[in-house]
């Protein structure tokens, strides 16, 4: 050793010296690499790390268990939140997330699920479209139910909103997550229906009668009758009862009015 130390100090010539310095200075640099590389990784773990696995959905009576076994620790954040799609005490977020790679020992915290869900207050949807119905009902943690479609011209328009079967009025507190069914347009509307009966309407009645049922008024026709009240709807054609379409013609018989 001490013939190396002597072989590494002497400097027969000035170029003796600079290839000691050079020598010297290599050794070094593999002494801290080795330093950084091999020693430090083995004393402190360095580079060891822990794939976060998945727990949201996880149930809080498996929380411990599951966290142990893979060298982990956990903590239950004070806010809570909420979830139809998890059962109550369920991890909701959790913080580092899945896939991130983390020490032993870290610390994961977590969100739970709660027991009964807030309330929140039902808002209108009704004549509006369904897709704004859907981006409301969403905004308000709601979840939309059955699309039931009704004969209207307005086609995808709400007509009702329901909850669990009955209608539902705006501001009604009920519980987050619920389902909503909607009642919308089907943009036909009843092509083939009914006639309305106007016998006995005064002639403007009547005609609001059939203008109001998507009919078209044809001729009104005045007669004598000695039973109906002068002004009033005597008979009708097509009659009361038979099934029409949208935009039929519809006549009018119509009982004369008094002579002055």
């Amino acid at each position: 050793m001490n013939e190396f130390f002597r072989f590494i100090v002497r400097s027969d010539s000035f170029g003796h010296l600079i290839k000691h310095l050079v020598f010297i200075g290599i050794v070094g640099f593999l002494l801290v690499l080795a330093f950084f590389y091999f020693y430090l990784p083995v004393v402190t773990s360095h580079g060891e790390s822990i794939t976060v696995p998945d727990i949201v959905g996880l149930e809080y009576d498996d929380l411990e268990e599951f966290l142990t076994e893979r060298d982990l620790r956990y903590e239950i954040n004070i806010d809570s939140g909420y979830s139809s799609e998890f059962p109550p005490l369920s991890v909701l977020k959790q913080y580092p997330e899945y896939g991130q790679k983390v020490k032993e020992k870290r610390k994961i915290y977590v969100t739970l699920n709660a027991t009964n869900p807030p309330e929140v207050r039902m808002p209108n949807l009704v004549d509006g479209s369904l897709k704004n119905a859907e981006m409301v009902l969403e905004s308000y943690g709601l979840m939309r139910g059955e699309i039931i479609y009704e004969p209207d011209p307005a086609r995808n328009a709400v007509l009702d909103q329901l909850f669990e079967g009955e209608s539902i009025q705006e501001g009604t507190p009920i519980p987050k997550g619920s389902q909503i069914d909607l009642v919308v347009g089907d943009g036909i509307g009843r092509q083939i229906f009914e006639m309305p009966d106007a016998h006995g309407l005064e002639i403007e009645e009547a005609k609001i009668l059939i203008l109001g049922s998507s009919l078209n008024l044809g001729e009104i026709n005045y007669v004598d009758s000695e039973s109906d009240l002068p002004g009033t709807v005597v008979s009708q054609s097509p009659e009361a009862g038979i099934m029409v379409k949208i935009g039929q013609r519809i006549d009018l018989w119509v009982a004369k009015p008094e002579s002055p």
